[in-house]
């Protein structure tokens, strides 16, 4: 019987929200840890997960990840709901300051990559953003296309 061949990631990304940039201003990143099961952790390995849909949200004076998608370890007897609400881990000034953010002034948290750092660990690229209206986004799009354009011109020319 032949194993089956999968990929395991060691370092690098996992998961990347790469609409975020597109339907938010991003204003500030965020390095943060998660809590999360060993199946989990497995499952991140096999590069199974996605947080497209997510986002960061304060629940009892925490910040939790809310609807990030990551799916069951096949070969694990303790199964985890793949949709769980996930604590963020963060200094408890960062952490109070961005809630105030969130709260006060209207900005989202929104999981920008999913990833283990140099160590191993998992960790979570947030950003601070604030939505985009339609005209917002047709804007952001004419201006990194004619950055393209202008950086072409300056290359060849």
């Amino acid at each position: 019987m032949a194993a089956k061949s999968s990929t395991i990631i060691s370092t690098g990304r996992v998961a990347e929200n790469r609409k975020a940039r597109h339907d938010y201003e991003i204003t500030e990143t965020i390095e943060a840890g998660l809590v999360l099961l060993g199946s989990e952790v497995k499952s991140l390995r096999r590069g199974r997960a996605s947080i497209v849909e997510s986002y960061a949200a304060e629940e009892g004076g925490r910040l939790m990840l809310v609807n990030a998608n990551i799916p069951e370890y096949d070969a694990s007897l303790d199964k985890h709901p793949p949709k769980r609400k996930r604590p963020i881990l963060l200094h408890r000034k960062e952490s109070d300051r961005l809630i105030g953010l969130i709260n006060r002034e209207g900005m989202t948290l929104i999981p920008l990559a999913l990833y283990f750092n140099d160590r191993g660990i998992a960790k979570l690229s947030l950003g601070l953003a604030k939505g985009r209206k339609k005209q917002d986004k047709r804007e952001a799009i004419k201006k990194r296309d004619w950055d393209r354009q202008k950086s072409r011109l300056l290359k060849n020319g």
